[in-house]
């Protein structure tokens, strides 16, 4: 399962790119963030891996990233892996003007393991989809209110 998500926000894009990478923001914008703790490697660099706590209710959710390719804002492409599922995600920043900037996200879903996360992908692939972009909706409105 593949999906693109995109959002234009309303600041040069050297602030956004700095806001979103700043990970002391990442419990402004993404729901249940509780933490990301360096696993191996220097952060930001290929081939690091992290340690990802989400809450969501009384479940937590925990996933291992590793960065494949950081060439921001060009492009930042990292694995995560969970216990259920396995997606890349790929990040673009593009400069529309000195004071909008197009932020993009590709996800691929390339694995999911029990019955319950293929059905959940079979039958509603959009939900994967809804959070992703409700994830950069408020991240736009972060950014935009924090400058």
């Amino acid at each position: 399962m593949k999906y693109t998500c995109s959002i234009d926000i309303n600041l040069p894009l050297d602030n956004v790119v700095s806001l979103w990478e700043n990970k002391a923001y990442f419990k402004e914008w993404q729901d249940g963030f509780q933490y990301i703790k360096l696993i191996k490697g220097e952060p930001n660099s290929v081939g690091t891996k992290s340690k990802i706590l989400l809450q969501e209710g009384k479940r937590k959710i925990e996933l291992i990233e590793t960065i494949l390719i950081n060439n921001l804002p060009e492009e930042k492409k990292a694995l995560y892996e969970h216990i259920h599922m396995t997606n890349t995600q790929t990040t673009r920043f593009k400069k529309l003007s000195e004071n909008q900037t197009r932020y993009i996200s590709e996800v691929e879903y390339t694995k999911f393991n029990g019955i319950i996360p293929k059905v959940m992908a079979k039958l509603f692939p959009g939900m994967f989809k809804k959070q992703s972009q409700k994830w950069m909706n408020q991240f736009k409105t972060f950014a935009e209110t924090i400058n």
